[in-house]
């Protein structure tokens, strides 16, 4: 129990070892992004998969990474199936019926080389990494009955827990991962409505056209997103790293009166705050970014924001801490736009429940959209 409720605390807090991982894979691919060649980027192609998204109220994320205790593999696998058999789903289910959002964004995995979900293909080659109980699965049917829609969330293939998982020698890593992903699309089939993938950096067209083939094979329409962190750690632009995409993945790492903060707040470098309590880099005016439009280059504008939660350890959790007002002006703002917007919410690893303070703001939230 004891461990139960340390790992229980870490997931209500930053999860820093998740955090730092990610924000460096994000500066490496803006840094890739900002120095890609002209014609390497993806050429447009006019996509509908993602309309859902604007006509829909919004959509919630929860960060459900399981990092399972033990001395051994048996005992790591052990203890695997019995967190995520303790996922009370029930619970899980009335508390997102309750926010009245249209999607979910779930995570798969992340870092913690264990995943919420059988694979085939990587049980096959690793077994032990996934839980006998297939969560994403239970899930993926209740939300079908609700006639709301599932969007998998994944770490792109430089991930090195992908090479690890995978146990792939990095030449053939990319061919092994589009197959590992290719099992969860037919698996899930027409229960998935789309991809969210993580930590993306810049490549040739065909490159996309085989990613986007292997996670549609179970469901053409699949709407996807790759990160390449533009909108928070990508300066240059707020283009999306990829415009075969449907949708912009748009992290967002902090809001400041109602608007996306767009310069990068991370280590090294020293982070001040102001006399009104505004996070600020030494030596850097802030620089703020609102969409005017239901598109970015030319895919549908998307925004993916935490609460409660940072998505960035140089940012503390208390500026992820946004007033009603504040929160339901910006959410409002894009939404008068033609945008869409996905609210990322703690979730605790040991029962699956969303936290109470931030599930009552989305209740709050649900009651100025659906009247």
């Amino acid at each position: 129990m004891a461990a139960r409720r340390a790992r229980n605390e870490r997931s209500r807090r930053l999860l820093f070892g998740v955090a730092w991982l990610a924000m460096w894979a994000f500066v490496g691919a803006a840094a890739l992004a900002a120095d890609a060649p002209k014609g390497a980027a993806c050429s447009p192609e006019a996509s509908n998969r993602a309309a859902w998204m604007a006509r829909g109220t919004y959509g919630v994320m929860t960060h459900y990474l399981v990092t399972p205790k033990g001395n051994t593999p048996a005992e790591r696998t052990a203890d695997l199936n019995q967190t995520v058999d303790h996922f009370d789903l029930d619970g899980f289910m009335r508390q997102f019926e309750e926010t009245r959002a249209d999607w979910l964004i779930f995570t798969l995995g992340q870092t913690t080389d264990y995943l919420c979900s059988p694979n085939a293909y990587l049980d096959a080659k690793r077994p032990g990494h996934t839980p006998r109980r297939d969560l994403a699965m239970e899930i993926a049917q209740r939300l079908h009955r609700l006639g709301k829609r599932l969007i998998l969330y994944f770490p792109s293939d430089p991930d090195p827990t992908i090479q690890r998982l995978l146990d792939c020698d990095p030449k053939r890593c990319t061919e092994l991962y589009f197959e590992f992903l290719r099992q969860y699309s037919l698996k899930f089939g027409k229960l998935h409505h789309g991809w969210w993938f993580d930590a993306c950096s810049p490549h040739p067209d065909e490159y996309w056209k085989k990613y986007l083939a292997a996670v549609r094979a179970g469901n053409p329409d699949a709407a996807v997103a790759f990160s390449g962190a533009e909108f928070c750690a990508r300066e240059q632009s707020v283009e999306p790293i990829c415009k075969l995409a449907d949708y912009h993945a748009g992290e967002i790492h902090l809001l400041e009166d109602g608007k996306i903060r767009r310069d990068f707040l991370y280590p090294p470098g020293t982070i001040l705050l102001t006399a009104d309590g505004k996070l600020r880099r030494a030596g850097r005016e802030a620089k703020f970014y609102l969409p005017d439009g239901p598109k970015v280059g030319g895919i549908q504008w998307h925004g993916l924001l935490p609460i409660e939660l940072t998505f960035n350890p140089a940012i503390p959790n208390q500026f992820c801490h946004y007033t009603d007002k504040e929160l339901f002006e910006f959410v409002h703002r894009v939404k008068a736009v033609g945008g869409a917007i996905t609210i990322n919410v703690p979730i605790d690893v040991t029962n699956g429940h969303i936290r109470d303070d931030a599930h009552s703001q989305l209740v709050r939230l649900s009651k100025t959209l659906v009247k």
